[in-house]
């Protein structure tokens, strides 16, 4: 995939995980789409940490891995803001 596919898809999926997250009003476009690729990279790591292999797999593949690590993102995030 390439960049304007991470940039679509991290965008995607940090907007997505914003809404469940409840973090939307605070993150504007470029927030989306940092936080859905990191959460893209942290998503990865976790899977593969479990044995799951992500290569090659597809765009609704790539999407729901880049959810679930964006989510846990916005999740660690906002536990350290809150007792900060």
């Amino acid at each position: 995939m390439g960049i304007i596919g991470w940039i679509i898809i991290g965008g995607l999926a940090g907007w997505v995980a914003s809404k469940i997250m409840n973090t939307d009003a605070q993150q504007g476009i470029i927030l989306n789409i940092v936080v859905g690729i990191i959460g893209a990279l942290i998503g990865g790591f976790l899977l593969g940490a479990f044995g799951v292999d992500t290569d090659g797999s597809g765009v609704i593949v790539s999407f729901i891995t880049a959810l679930i690590g964006a989510c846990i993102l916005l999740f660690a995030v906002k536990a350290v803001t809150k007792r900060a």
